[in-house]
């Protein structure tokens, strides 16, 4: 496996900055923990889909399947596109619902490393197919298991039981494990920590070890990282700066230095999403009023963005409203072919940049190359950007009017004294005010996620019906009378290995039942489509 890295080669396409690669997630379920995890599991993978699936302009994540580990391994959903297909996701995560939460089965040793396995197969096959009408984005996959066993045992178990496995398509593979607790009080809007940046959380050979709380915010946030772009083929923006910015580094004037920084969204626009009040505003068209930073690097003719600082700013001569559009974060590169010690060194200019800021209490003002070809009679447009320091290894990137977006605006000068009758009645009214320390957007709900989920609610009676009908399935504990996996796959399975204390032979699956739920359409789909 190749951890953090991509198949593409040259310069960043947008799709590529946008687009996350194909994922597997294994729910691998133990009783009675099961109980515990289930509700919360399901609501979040439900919030993020209804989320997912609606965003416009390039898709963020291509390909999606879902696998169950119980007693044995079964497919749920096959590789299937993403945007535009809640309902199917949705009607999968009804399935996840109605498993056994209750009683025991006897585990089989051999079905996490079967799920895997057969997951991978039916990648390979999906790709072999799509790819005889439309080139895939990636041509690796990430494989995900959840489970609330204990983690180190379950990374144990796949690295015997994967230790002959062709792994080559697999770009990573990790486990997560979800704690018993639940949090009462959500306290941070922070994300989950990479665990790529933690030796401690790495067991093994490239098999990754985290875990995260059984309550929907974090496992929400969890899956919303799926939407952040993980390519490391390459760094994402050049920030161009001299000397004069550091106290403790000294560099020729004539020779800026280059911090080499990947780009991250700190939150999706609501113009992304359909039927809300800014649902209008397409930000994938270039004529667009909300064109971003994400957009101009991937439309730069390099391979990378450059934001060449031009002066420093205070702090305090910084008026909110000459910003506009959504703020990005850039952070140190991990661009994966960059040696080690250019890499360290890249990060601690940065951590002193970071620091001297803070220390100095100053912004950044900085110039983005301009957009398209300049020509002799021609001057091309710029934008230009404000950095700002903060706390964490993270500088916080927004746009910055300039003289030709300024409407003229007259401000009165706020009076003194105002009247004492006035002032007693708001200060009345403040006082009655519940007074937070910080603004924490995770204890604000907005019901965007009921919102989207009506808007893409499957018809009743026309999809699926047979799946609505089903009764809750009862696993019995005694041996042989094991519920037999169901072939849901719209490419061959893999064939199935016998497990001791097993049936050889499993009862065929009928054309019908295949059919019903597989659409024909599905096949034609191409995958870097919007």
């Amino acid at each position: 496996m190749h951890p953090g890295r991509t198949t593409g080669k040259g310069p960043s396409t947008h799709t590529q900055i946008d687009q996350q690669p194909p994922r597997l997630l294994i729910v691998h379920i133990a009783l009675p923990s099961w109980g515990d995890i289930c509700a919360n599991l399901c609501e979040a993978l439900q919030n993020f889909f209804s989320l997912a699936c609606s965003l416009m302009g390039p898709s963020r994540m291509s390909l999606f399947s879902l696998y169950m580990v119980q007693d044995q391994h079964e497919c749920i959903l096959p590789f299937v596109q993403v945007k535009g297909n809640f309902p199917r996701l949705q009607t999968c995560i009804s399935e996840l619902r109605m498993l056994q939460r209750e009683g025991c089965f006897r585990s089989q040793g051999a079905s996490l490393r079967l799920a895997v396995e057969d997951g991978l197969q039916q990648f390979k096959q999906y790709s072999t197919h799509v790819t005889t009408r439309a080139a895939l984005t990636y041509t690796s996959l990430e494989i995900t298991i959840l489970t609330s066993q204990p983690g180190k045992e379950v990374v144990k178990q796949l690295e015997e039981g994967l230790k002959d496995t062709d792994l080559a398509r697999v770009r990573r593979l990790q486990v997560v494990e979800v704690t018993k607790g639940i949090l009462e009080h959500v306290d941070s809007v922070s994300p989950v920590e990479d665990p790529s940046n933690d030796e401690s959380s790495i067991l093994g050979t490239d098999i990754d070890l985290q875990t995260i709380d059984n309550d929907i915010v974090s496992m929400e946030i969890f899956f919303k990282a799926w939407l952040h772009n993980g390519g490391t083929d390459q760094e994402q923006i050049h920030l161009l700066l001299s000397s004069q910015c550091f106290s403790n580094i000294s560099r020729p004037r004539d020779n800026p230095m280059c911090l080499k920084c990947d780009l991250q969204e700190r939150l999706l626009s609501p113009s992304l999403l359909p039927g809300t009040a800014d649902g209008s505003l397409r930000m994938d068209d270039p004529k667009g009023d909300f064109i971003t930073l994400y957009q101009m690097a991937s439309q730069s003719s390099a391979s990378h963005y450059e934001l060449q600082v031009i002066k420093a700013l205070k702090s305090s001569g910084l008026c909110e409203s000459l910003t506009y559009g959504l703020p990005f974060i850039l952070r140190p590169t991990s661009c994966w072919q960059l040696d080690w010690d250019e890499l360290e060194t890249n990060q601690q200019h940065f951590h002193a940049l970071c620091h001297s800021l803070l220390k100095r209490e100053w912004l950044l003002l900085a110039k983005g190359e301009p957009l398209g070809p300049g020509h002799s009679q021609r001057i091309p447009a710029s934008t230009f950007y404000v950095i700002m320091p903060s706390r964490s290894l993270t500088l916080l990137v927004k746009a910055v009017a300039t003289r030709e977006l300024m409407l003229p605006s007259t401000f009165p000068l706020l009076p003194e004294d105002p009247r004492d009758d006035s002032l007693k009645n708001v200060e009345s009214m403040l006082d009655s005010l519940e007074l937070e320390p910080t603004y924490n957007p995770l204890q604000v709900q907005s019901h965007l996620y009921s919102h989207l989920s009506n808007i893409y609610a499957k018809p009743q009676g026309r999809l699926h019906p047979h799946w609505e009908s089903r009764a809750p399935r009862k696993h019995p504990c005694k041996t042989g009378q094991l519920q037999t996996n169901r072939a849901r796959a719209t490419v061959a399975p893999l064939p199935i290995t016998p497990v001791p204390g097993r049936a050889s032979k499993m009862p065929a699956v009928s054309k019908s039942s295949s059919d019903a739920f597989f659409l024909p359409s599905e096949w034609e789909e191409d995958p870097s489509g919007p």
